[in-house]
């Protein structure tokens, strides 16, 4: 006689698994895993959610990266970077556009940080540009100012000569030296400054001397600003202990640079006293580009090759101290800002597969660099962008592929759970501020901001509503030729397409969302696989499956006839066109047909519509043949 078996399945909770893991049934993560979870959430209480609509805001000119601006709780901006402009957005408006320096090609490798209400942005053939804002609408770009840059001796062997000791005079190298990209720099002998003019020839230049130097006598006690349109620029930067931390540039990429406490141009190390300046490189057993600096419980570095702790309370020449932690390295092909979650760093791994956590540990005073992605390694994909959403506690990562791999993490509850969002076209960035989720999404070859919206179940969407019932609704322009999915007045409408900028409606109504439709799909692990039956196993029916919800408008569900919608109205409802109510309860489908593939899940949740719906859990019972 048929065995037969019930299973509850009552959390989700370690999200979608990866199809290396089939094999592992002896994991914890099968019990709460599934197969397939697309365009959905986790819950920290287990429970799936299809994921908000997208609201459309603006039409970039192309490609673009977004920057969150946090003033204070009351002002937050964000920052839109494209090729020669820079726009800034507040509650979903545009306040400021400006002409900016920069081109697309150098998008990638922008890196930025924040203090009051500068903004400080980074890139190794950019000198740094100070972004500050003086009211919601006036912002400005300017060169950030050295007043007291680092030197370095990059050249050995080559002497110089002074045709004078003060004022203006020519310096004479004996090899090769000057590059035009040296005008306008500063050079430092025997610890006095010069400033160079007029680029003469590569072995001779103007210069105006700041004070006395010793002597006109040729002299390799020189060095040059570290920075420079000839040895490049810093890659990135932090605010660390009331000072300015600069990482890395094209010609010393394993280098740090510390300014004076309190002083955030002044890099001059000085005499080596407590509030003077820092640089020290990154010493090891090869060299290692720096690509982020964090300021956490202590300045951490993060490298092409390895992850840095930097110590010292307070960070003085005397007091600091650098130790390596841990080899995972960060990505070099573009610029992926770690971010905060809970005290941990998390930060995207150099082989674009991982995501880790780079946690300290008082146990073993050090950090640990656990991945969060271990189990779900085909949701992770050389991620390009990360932003962590901290009231909904999501991390999200735009990857290269144009998806979203979404992180639900509850340390203490034990959810780690990895979803996949998609869209119509592909998105590109994301930035999180204020609790508001946006994204750089590409449709049809053009580029548009857009915002996660709780009240929207489309992509690309906007709304409206109207004081009489209206039958034509325009400002679509956005969504020209393409079909879309209609929310009028509560209910699904069929599919339209705009025309002209609008769509129209039959009948007529009050309140509209139009944008482009996604599908969410739930897919359960298949049971054989928990139980470690192979595909040889016993064949397998589906008595029934029990579904229960919570404030769910609408479901189809695929139990072994096909996808089908499953009716919560009672038939005596009167109204076709009125809006689905919500449910909250439990549905029970029967099934028949036996199955022999292992690999087959026993149910599936798809569907398009519009609206809310969460899965809390599935009871199944089941028959297997002897």
């Amino acid at each position: 006689m048929p065995a037969a078996t019930r299973r509850t399945k009552s959390s989700f909770a370690a999200g979608e698994l990866a199809p290396e893991l089939y094999g592992r049934a002896d994991l914890r993560a099968f019990e709460n895993g599934a197969r397939r979870l697309r365009n959905v959430v986790i819950q920290p209480t287990g429970g799936v959610t299809r994921r908000p609509g997208l609201r459309h805001l603006a039409t970039l000119s192309g490609p673009a990266r977004l920057i969150p601006f946090e003033f204070n709780t009351e002002q937050t901006y964000l920052v839109v970077l494209t090729a020669g402009r820079m726009q800034v957005f507040k509650d979903d408006v545009e306040v400021a556009s400006l002409a900016a320096p920069w081109g697309a090609a150098m998008l990638p490798q922008m890196a930025f940080t924040q203090n009051a209400d500068t903004l400080l942005l980074f890139h190794p053939d950019m000198l740094p540009k100070r972004i500050t804002r003086s009211s919601h609408t006036a912002w400005t770009i300017a060169d950030f100012a050295f007043s007291r840059p680092p030197f370095h001796a990059f050249v050995g062997g080559v002497t110089l000569q002074p045709s004078g000791t003060t004022g203006s005079i020519t310096l004479t190298a004996s090899a090769p030296l000057f590059q035009p990209g040296h005008a306008g720099n500063w050079f430092r002998l025997d610890g006095v400054r010069v400033a160079i003019g007029t680029v003469l020839s590569a072995q001779q230049a103007t210069a105006t001397v700041e004070g006395t130097l010793s002597g006109t006598a040729a002299t390799t006690a020189w060095e040059e600003a570290a920075f420079s349109w000839v040895r490049g620029w810093p890659v990135c930067g932090c605010f660390h202990q009331a000072r300015l931390v600069l990482g890395g540039s094209r010609d010393m990429p394993n280098r740090l640079f510390l300014s004076r406490t309190g002083d955030l141009g002044d890099f001059d190390p000085g005499t080596g006293l407590d509030d003077e300046g820092i640089d020290f490189a990154l010493m090891s057993d090869q060299v290692n580009a720096i690509r982020g600096v964090f300021s956490g419980r202590h300045l951490q570095v993060f490298t092409s090759g390895a992850e840095w702790m930097v110590t010292g309370d307070p960070l003085t020449p005397a007091s600091i101290q650098l130790s390596r932690q841990t080899r995972i390295g960060s990505p070099v092909d573009r610029m992926v800002p770690p971010v905060d979650v809970d005290g941990s760093t998390v930060f995207v791994a150099r082989s674009g597969r991982a995501v880790h956590e780079f946690a300290y540990t008082e146990v073993g005073d050090a950090y640990q660099a656990n991945d969060l992605a271990l189990v779900a390694r085909h949701i992770v994909s050389a991620p390009v962008s990360m932003a962590y959403d901290q009231a909904e506690r999501l991390l999200h990562l735009v990857m290269a592929d144009g998806s979203i791999g979404t992180l639900t993490l509850y340390r203490a509850e034990q959810v780690i759970a990895w979803t996949r969002q998609e869209t119509q076209g592909a998105f590109r960035a994301v930035a999180e501020t204020d609790g508001r989720v946006y994204v750089v999404a590409e449709r049809a070859g053009s580029y548009r901001l857009e915002r996660f919206d709780a009240a929207l179940g489309t992509d690309a969407a906007l709304s409206g509503t109207a004081v009489t019932p209206q039958d034509l609704w325009t400002g679509l322009a956005h969504l020209e030729g393409r079909e879309v999915g209609v929310l009028a007045d509560g209910a699904p409408r069929g599919a339209a397409t705009v025309a002209n900028g609008r769509v129209a409606l039959d009948p007529p109504a009050l309140a509209v969302q139009v944008g482009l439709g996604f599908s969410h799909v739930i897919e359960p692990l298949p049971p054989q696989l928990a139980i470690g039956a192979g595909a040889g196993a016993a064949p397998l029916r589906l008595v029934s499956a029990t579904f229960r919800l919570l404030g769910t408008h609408a479901l189809a569900v695929d139990v072994g006839r096909g996808l089908q919608p499953v009716p919560f109205r009672r038939l005596d409802t009167p109204l076709l066109d009125a809006p689905p109510q919500p449910f909250t309860g439990d549905v029970t489908l029967r099934a028949l047909g036996w199955r022999r593939d292992a690999l087959a899940p026993l149910w599936r949740v798809e569907g398009d519509t519009p609206l809310p719906l969460t899965l809390l859990s599935v009871t199944t019972d089941t028959r297997m043949n002897d």
